[in-house]
């Protein structure tokens, strides 16, 4: 018996102490911490020229009128100040500044005050709207307390972080709480990877640090939900995603992001189905730029991006984050998912700056035809792609395919395709007439699957795939 409570004993202690090394304690104070972090947290203040024409008339011609043009130029242009108010941090002794990109974007003059007294003039190294974030110089000889960077990918949800920013204009105010959530995506920015936390971030804290209890910046606060103030709910930019943008603007002044020349979209179960995939999972290749690395390596429409240069892509929301961090001109392997069978491609990546997806696209109208047919399993009218529509979609020369002209509101595709897409693919194959479409969607509705998956390119001339179970 004696034997039996020892054994007890040894196994309650064991757990104890095994627990206790791998929880960190409840900081009795943040004080200590604060204080020595202030000095390298900075307000910054931007004011820009904003020119407006008043009206001398006390109402406003109609649009397109002869009038508008004859009579604005009694309009008087009116310069007025616009000031904004943001927060930053001190990365280098020299006076090296990280902020948010919005911060300070278009602004004539740059204030970065430091200590809550010292006030500097600023100028812009180098800022990239993509992720949001800008890095400045101090215009002085001083020396500053500089803080470093820390390891995001160690945060862990649960942990204690501090932010410390200039809400409202206020000044140094720091605020504490927990990392909420990580790899979060809100629609704001084209690489987003955000840190949630519920450390209030209010108005005026953008572009302040985020530290975890070392003292170490993990995370750029960039964005708040809720327009009243903080709710529980700020967003963060992680470390080691800004590192790597904000030494490409120190050294370079602008970024150079890897580019891999395809547009991408989910792999949904339906999809997975029709290739044979043992899930959802990856990124499905919609398209492929012509002369891109992804052409020149044998990346085709259709496959399914499983992993790049070692890492799984498991949603296809990773794929670009993974493709900007990485070096350009680096040779990397590209598994994809082609044909039910895994295969390997060589990928030398290009710049994603120099390249035409970088441009933003036009959207163009598709005429209206007749020649209407009726596809009865997908309850949809179609209309054959013309030469005309090529040319005014801007499409390759060699399309074929159905315009999709009516869509019932009970059709299967109603919640996930928009009308005047075209129709070029059913379960890979090329669709040249209504029939064609017909039979291979019969044939699927014949089947046990009972999905066809189809290449679309949608109204904004994107092209796409999408898996239809029909019924």
């Amino acid at each position: 018996m004696r034997k039996i409570k020892i054994i007890f004993l040894t196994i309650v202690l064991s757990f104890t102490i095994s627990f206790n090394v791998n929880s960190k304690p409840v900081p009795a104070s943040f004080a200590d911490l604060a204080e020595k972090l202030m000095p390298s947290v900075v307000n910054i203040s931007t004011t820009t020229t904003v020119v407006t024409s008043t009206n001398p008339f006390p109402f406003q011609f109609p649009p397109g009128s002869p009038f508008e043009d004859m009579f604005k130029e009694f309009g008087t242009p009116q310069e007025r100040q616009s000031a904004a108010l943001g927060s930053g941090f001190i990365i280098d002794e020299k006076g090296i500044v990280v902020t948010n990109n919005h911060v300070i974007q278009d602004a004539d003059d740059i204030i970065v005050r430091v200590n809550g007294d010292q006030e500097f003039k600023a100028k812009v190294l180098g800022a990239d709207p993509l992720m949001d974030i800008a890095v400045l110089k101090l215009e002085t000889d001083e020396k500053f307390t500089p803080v470093a960077f820390g390891d995001s990918d160690k945060a862990r949800i649960g942990d204690w972080v501090l932010a410390i920013g200039n809400p409202f204009g206020l000044g140094g105010t720091v605020t504490a709480g927990i990392i909420s959530a990580r790899n979060r995506s809100i629609g704001l920015s084209r690489y987003e990877d955000f840190i949630q936390t519920d450390a209030s971030i209010n108005s005026g804290n953008s572009g302040g640090p985020l530290f975890d209890m070392e003292g170490n910046v993990i995370g750029i606060n960039t964005a708040i939900l809720g327009r009243n103030g903080s709710i529980g709910i700020g967003f963060s930019i992680p470390s080691n995603s800004a590192q790597i943008v904000i030494k490409q603007l120190i050294e370079f002044g602008e970024t150079k992001r890897g580019w891999l020349g395809v547009r991408i979209q989910n792999v949904t179960k339906e999809i997975a189905e029709v290739e044979k995939l043992d899930k959802a999972r990856g990124a499905l290749v919609a398209s492929v730029a012509e002369n891109s690395p992804s052409e020149k390596a044998g990346i085709q429409a259709g496959d399914i991006i499983l992993e790049f240069n070692g890492q799984k892509i498991n949603q296809m929301k990773e794929l670009p984050a993974i493709v900007a961090k990485t070096e350009v001109g680096k040779k990397v392997e590209v598994k994809v998912w082609r044909d039910k069978k895994e295969i390997v491609k060589n990928v030398i990546l290009g710049r994603l700056e120099t390249s035409d997806d970088f441009k933003i696209s036009k959207n163009q109208e598709t005429p209206k035809q007749n020649n209407e047919e009726i596809i009865e399993s997908l309850r949809i009218a179609v209309r054959p792609l013309t030469k005309e529509d090529i040319k005014n979609r801007n499409l390759p020369n060699q399309t074929t395919g159905l315009v999709i002209t009516k869509i019932a509101n009970n059709s299967p595709v109603a919640n996930s395709i928009e009308l005047n897409s075209i129709i070029v693919e059913a379960q890979k194959k090329k669709i040249r007439s209504a029939e064609d479409l017909r039979n291979i969607a019969k044939e699927a509705l014949n089947s046990n699957q009972k999905t066809v998956l189809l290449a679309i390119y949608n109204t904004q001339n994107q092209r796409r795939y999408i898996g239809v179970k029909l019924d």
